[in-house]
């Protein structure tokens, strides 16, 4: 099969529909997920490991932490609902062979589950936020202006979540990608500690990946302070989610069309 570039419609909604009148029936166990871990790190690192620290890079840690984990939760909520969800639909289920009985193509079917994988990092993420502003890590208001990153946090790691889904056998497969490439962005893109100070060639290629620069988004405006480079942080993010949408199309479509 040739290459060919993938062609949304809006019927992809009809997608993005579905999958959130599912999530409305599971929005307890799909919350106590992707809520619980971060506010465990929150609460805990940030409380105890916070009162050692003090300030880094002039920020209080406990707001320091919490906008790293704001970035790093929308990355990982979109990336477990597009390798785990999608996989499911796309075997177990089989509710794409059924989708694709209808008007909707593989190219709706991708788009509109990238849409859905940023969607539910968004709402997932909120109230993180919530508990944050609450236990008094943010005290800004700018920090609402996050909102909209953490969607676009979400679609930029969809795509690579679905080429994944779309190459694995079995939910086995999905470790490497976790653990070769996920947990590594969550421990070395500046979560817990600056990117700064880490050895030179270190910085260059943890710079290179995307969730360094959502945290370089998310921080400032979580701690209330000026922007640095917001085009280039956006432009990458973007760049990320446009040409995961490529390949998410092009290897779904040879997984479900064959």
């Amino acid at each position: 099969m040739g290459l060919v570039l993938p062609r949304p419609q809006a019927s992809a909604l009809k997608i993005w529909q579905r999958n959130l009148l599912v999530w409305r029936k599971l929005i307890g166990p799909s919350m106590a997920f992707s809520f619980g871990e971060p506010v465990i790190y929150l609460l805990g690192l940030g409380f105890g490991l916070g009162q050692f620290i003090g300030e880094v890079n002039g920020i209080p840690y406990f707001t320091f932490l919490a906008a790293g984990l704001l970035a790093a939760s929308a990355m990982n909520v979109a990336s477990f609902e597009g390798m785990f969800s999608v996989f499911t639909r796309m075997t177990h289920q089989q509710t794409y062979d059924a989708i694709l009985a209808t008007p909707l193509t593989v190219d709706d079917i991708v788009a509109g589950e990238m849409l859905w994988c940023a969607t539910k990092s968004l709402l997932n993420t909120l109230p993180i936020l919530a508990v944050a502003f609450l236990l008094g890590a943010i005290h800004d208001w700018s920090a609402l202006a996050a909102i909209p990153v953490f969607f676009l946090v979400g679609l930029c790691f969809a795509g690579p979540a679905l080429v994944m889904a779309a190459c694995a056998a079995s939910y086995d497969f999905f470790n490497y990608y976790t653990t070769l490439l996920i947990t590594p962005m969550f421990i070395f893109s500046g979560v817990f500690y600056p990117v700064a100070t880490l050895p030179a060639i270190a910085q260059v290629l943890v710079n290179i990946l995307p969730l360094s620069h959502a945290i370089a988004l998310i921080r400032p405006l979580v701690a209330g302070q000026t922007l640095t480079d917001p085009v280039l942080h956006v432009a990458v993010l973007l760049a990320y989610a446009g040409v995961g949408y490529v390949a998410a199309s092009i290897f779904i479509r040879r997984r479900l069309i064959r």
